[in-house]
């Protein structure tokens, strides 16, 4: 059986860079495009429909962050973004935006290539994996993880970005334990957390804001003092 290589695109003005991912991607597997900024990834979107995205934060025109926003508000593709800069700002802005993950140039292209393998084995697993239900309730929502999608009370449906995603599959699978900040970094991104990082408290910022709720008055995710989260509610599976 042939199976078809996952397509990824990678967004850098640097052509040296592109030139090299590109062969670097291309001899493991992948089928690796190249665009030099976000026209260019515009022309390239408009024709194709890639399994992951790699977009460096500075570009010219419009920058990573911009593209992050811009492709967020049509599509989940998995996006991982790199940045020159030691400003954790710029990680957690990324994050904030919808990204799936970032990585600190310079880099290993070897360390990017895990990062693109973890990232598409926790996209393609958490949709299609069978001993996942597709629907789950918790609260007064209900997650479709087909589909990515939350569902309120009244049916209202609204997408996850992968890691909004990949955080709350982490929470449904263990409800109701104190999981903390480093063990829900490695269940939401699929590696060990590196010292000192704090996007997970970004994360759960932002998903609290998904379900409504805010830090000091959050009856879903709750802070515990010097421990981490939990999820507070029972999590039913409807099929």
């Amino acid at each position: 059986m042939t199976t078809t290589p996952a397509t990824l695109i990678v967004v850098d003005d640097d052509p040296e860079i592109r030139e090299l991912l590109a062969d670097y991607l291309g001899r493991h597997g992948y089928r690796a495009l190249v665009a030099e900024d976000a026209e260019a990834l515009h022309r390239l979107l408009a024709r194709e429909t890639p399994d992951l995205l790699i977009v460096d934060i500075m570009l010219p025109g419009d920058d990573g962050f911009t593209i992050c926003r811009e492709v967020r508000r049509t599509s989940e593709v998995p996006i991982i973004m790199l940045t020159a800069s030691a400003d954790e700002t710029d990680r957690i802005l990324g994050l904030e935006l919808g990204a799936d993950d970032y990585l600190g140039k310079p880099f290993n292209p070897r360390e990017l290539l895990a990062r693109i393998k973890a990232v598409l084995r926790r996209t393609r697993t958490s949709t299609s994996d069978p001993e996942h239900a597709r629907l789950v309730a918790f609260g007064h929502w209900r997650l479709d993880r087909v589909t990515r999608e939350l569902i309120d009370s009244e049916g209202e449906r609204s997408p996850l970005s992968g890691a909004d995603f990949q955080l709350l599959q982490a929470f449904l699978e263990h409800p109701e334990q104190v999981l903390s900040r480093d063990g829900l970094y490695e269940l939401s991104r699929g590696r060990p957390a590196p010292p000192l990082d704090r996007s997970i408290d970004v994360h759960v910022c932002r998903l609290r804001q998904r379900l409504g709720e805010d830090a000091q008055h959050s009856q879903l995710i709750r802070t515990v003092r010097g421990a981490g989260y939990v999820l507070a509610t029972r999590v039913d599976v409807l099929q």
